[in-house]
């Protein structure tokens, strides 16, 4: 399933416009994106929980080369699948 197939079912299931639907799923990713961004977390009860994590910096090797190189320290965004998602997929 892509962005758009998801418009659709929105569309369909609620009963509205996919360009409404459209912009919904646009709200709802930054909604998402701009809460983990600012340090919140976001936790959707039977789905999942949205946060953020810290990864150090480390050393990596080229695949390429083979030549030694350090891997910065980020802020990565990492999601953990609640009981209901995961009882959903067994």
């Amino acid at each position: 399933m892509n962005k758009s197939d998801l418009i659709g079912i929105i569309a369909k299931e609620a009963n509205v416009s996919k360009a409404a639907a459209a912009k919904l799923v646009d709200v709802y990713h930054n909604s998402i994106k701009n809460a983990i961004a600012g340090g919140d977390s976001v936790i959707l009860p039977g789905f999942g929980s949205f946060t953020t994590s810290e990864r150090k910096e480390r050393s990596g090797r080229n695949p390429r080369t083979g030549e030694v190189l350090t891997v910065k320290a980020a802020k990565v965004p990492k999601f953990r699948p609640g009981k209901g998602l995961r009882d959903a997929i067994k």
